[in-house]
Formats: structure tokens, sequence, C-alpha cells
């Protein structure tokens, strides 16, 4: 299913990263490059994951909604969710979507493990979780940083996504693959390996 929103009051954002930048604030834009995936894979990712009309697609680390944003404008026939933790980054997606004329998005301010996953019909995980190990780029200092934490929450989605029904989809960008349980396969593997895509084909052995 490939749906593209043609409305020419706003496909002027999706034309680059840079035009799509211009809906937020400049403290907000400087976390473009490092936090949040490019437009490009955005498209990528909600081509295998909108399988069908009224889906709820779900961004696990939703930051400024842009994973969410483009999705919408991509597939307008889809539903996009993200979760994000910080407020003020609820507050920025909102904002974005207010100037994108409302968009099918709904952002939720909460931890990603407060969620019912059984809510949602597919995944995208942009690894979030990274922030937590020693010596990588944070978002700001809001937050506690641990492995610990890295560890707790790459095994709780590796849980709750084990406990999905056959033929859910999940699409990871940089990630170690940690989250996947058994019985996802792999359907495919782009941008040299960065992007995956995965299928639930089977119930985890135990």
């Amino acid at each position: 299913m490939t749906l593209v929103r043609k409305s020419t009051g706003i496909h002027r954002y999706f034309a680059s990263e840079q035009s799509f930048c211009e809906l937020y604030s400049p403290s907000i834009r400087e976390l473009n490059r490092m936090h949040w995936a490019p437009l490009r894979i955005v498209q990528k990712a909600v081509q295998f994951l909108a399988t069908r009309p009224g889906m709820n697609i779900l961004d696990i680390g939703s930051g400024a909604g842009k994973f969410c944003l483009a999705g919408a404008y991509y597939q307008p026939a889809v539903s996009f969710s993200g979760v994000e933790q910080r407020q003020y980054l609820i507050d920025a997606a909102r904002h974005a979507n207010e100037r994108l004329g409302e968009l099918n998005v709904n952002f939720i301010c909460r931890n990603f493990t407060q969620l019912d996953f059984s809510e949602f019909d597919a995944f995208f995980f942009y690894n979030s979780f990274f922030e937590n190990l020693p010596g990588t780029d944070k978002i700001d200092n809001s937050l506690e940083y641990t492995k610990e934490l890295y560890d707790y929450y790459t095994y709780y989605l590796s849980r709750k996504l084990s406990e999905l029904p056959v033929g859910v989809r999940v699409v990871t960008y940089c990630s170690w693959d940690d989250e996947i349980p058994q019985g996802y396969r792999l359907a495919n593997s782009q941008e040299e390996g960065l992007l995956k895509c995965w299928i639930k084909q089977s119930e985890q052995i135990l």
C-alpha cells in the first residue's frame, strides 16, 4: 500500500531534511541529524509497516514526532502514535502537526513500558535506548541514564514483542537486534544493515 499525500499546503516540508526542520524551533532542529531517522528511512519503513488502511503504528521513543508526521504524510490512510517521555518534545510534535494541518497522529507523553502493545498493529524502533549507554549522545540531561536501564528496556521490549500475534511487523533502525525475540524473521535489510524489517512468524519457544 503506497499512498502519498499531495496537498500543496504541506508537501514542501517533506522535500528535504532542511525543509522538514523548518517545522521546529532552532533548538529542536539541532537534534535532527543525530536523534531522528532521515525522511528516506521513514518512507521505506512505513512502506513495509503499512499493509492495510486503518492500522495504528507505534514509534517507540518518538522525540519531536518526525517519524509519525512523515509517516502520516506518506501513508495518510494509517494512524501513527508516538510515545515519548519528555513533555517539551511532545509539545514540539503537536505544534508541528498543527502547522501541517492535523495529520493522523497521536503523541503520548509516557514511558513506553506504560503502554498496552496490543493497541498497536506495527512498530518502529530507532534505538532510543542507546542514550542510556556511557559515552553516547543524549538529547538532554532531564532523564536518568544507566546501563541497567538500557538492559531493562531492551528486555522489556523483547518480551512485549514476543507476546504479539503472528504476522506483526517491526522495523528497527540503528539497532543491535537485542530487542527482537525468537519467532521473528528478518524480511529484508537495507541501508547497509542499519534498517531491518521483521515479521513475526511463530510463537517464541521458551
